[in-house]
């Protein structure tokens, strides 16, 4: 029998938050958004992108955070990672300036857990596959799908450590 990872979640209120300036989404419409990243991708062919869930406990239940984009949009912290950046510097250096002090001085530790999932967009549609299909030579990679987490989680066992 093969026994499921165990995840270390802890109090929200064992972490300190701050602010940063809010960052606006770069397109007005959903529309504008999928036009620039297929201008993008035919610039730049297809781009990794990683993404972080942030796990914490709140009365004894694990919790995600989610990043606020302008008033209604939420997302992973993340995003798409520099050519040939190893996935798991190019989190880091993400998290570092989503999430990170404004100060050079306060550099995070970030720990970096395994990978949850790989999700694939043949097209620059809405639909997204946890396969790249077969007939697809050319995959679009990009964006997050939070509401599979909790179905991608379901293999982990929670240790909720009270502070």
């Amino acid at each position: 029998m093969v026994s499921s990872p165990v995840v270390n979640t802890y109090p929200l209120s064992s972490y300190t938050f701050g602010t940063k300036e809010p960052k606006m989404e770069k397109d007005t419409s959903v529309a504008d958004r999928l036009a620039r990243m297929k201008v993008n991708y035919m610039k730049e062919g297809m781009r990794t992108s990683v993404e972080a869930i942030l796990l914490v406990q709140e009365h004894n239940h694990p919790h995600i955070l989610l990043l606020q984009i302008g008033n209604t949009f939420c997302k992973l912290p993340g995003g798409r990672l520099k050519p040939g950046e190893n996935e798991i510097e190019g989190l880091k250096r993400k998290l570092t300036s989503k999430l990170g002090a404004n100060s050079p001085a306060l550099v995070p530790d970030w720990q970096i857990g395994e990978c949850v999932a790989i999700w694939w967009r043949p097209n620059f549609e809405t639909i997204m596959y946890p396969y790249c299909p077969p007939h697809i030579t050319k995959p679009k990679r990009y964006g997050p799908v939070i509401s599979t987490i909790p179905q991608q989680l379901s293999r982990f066992r929670f240790n909720m450590i009270s502070t």
